[in-house]
């Protein structure tokens, strides 16, 4: 199983958010799955790619020229991609993916989150997405979902779009058994 996992690349979160992702990381290595990431030694991606390393996963990463000019890039990656710009990032990132995962950041992890929710809900994959919710950390996009629901701008059947698990063993439970199951289309 190839996971894309989106998170932060910022080291000035909470110890817990950390934890989170090492732990992850971990349980990527330990399975023989691999990691797809944003390519970058900081923040969570540092830790999430450096733990995947360190208990045998394999670990690919995607950046884009930008970054990797600004001395960002996990040079002990196992494959180093380093793309023209975000846009070419962010379609690496979707070909190679099994599966979707989100773990708490900021707004590109918002950004790449929606992409991927919009294309599946398109039609254009029908590949697990799993929000990784620590202490809480999605209630409020999922709040802003149910807003949207309410107001009839999207159809309530796209709950089924993501799921959102509390812990990790949630979440490899929901990708190891996933299901996509039909969506309707987007109109109503």
């Amino acid at each position: 199983m190839r996971f894309t996992v989106y998170t932060s690349s910022s080291d000035a979160v909470d110890e817990r958010y950390r934890a989170v992702a090492r732990a992850f990381g971990y349980r990527i290595g330990e399975r023989g799955d691999a990691l797809v990431y944003g390519g970058t030694e900081v923040g969570l991606m540092g830790i999430l790619a450096a733990a995947t390393r360190e208990a045998g996963g394999h670990v690919t990463g995607v950046l884009p020229q930008l970054m990797a000019d600004r001395g960002l890039a996990d040079n002990a990656c196992d494959e180093l991609i380093v793309t023209d710009g975000m846009s070419d990032r962010k379609r690496a990132l979707f070909e190679r993916a099994d599966a979707f995962v989100a773990l708490p950041g900021g707004f590109g992890t918002l950004e790449e989150l929606l992409e991927v929710l919009t294309l599946k809900q398109l039609g254009y994959h029908r590949k697990p997405i799993v929000l990784v919710d620590v202490d809480g950390f999605w209630q409020p996009l999922l709040a802003t979902f149910e807003h949207l629901f309410e107001q009839r701008f999207a159809k309530r059947d796209y709950e089924r779009l993501w799921f959102v698990a509390a812990d990790l063993d949630a979440l490899f439970d929901h990708v190891d058994t996933y299901d996509p199951g039909e969506l309707p289309t987007k109109w109503y």
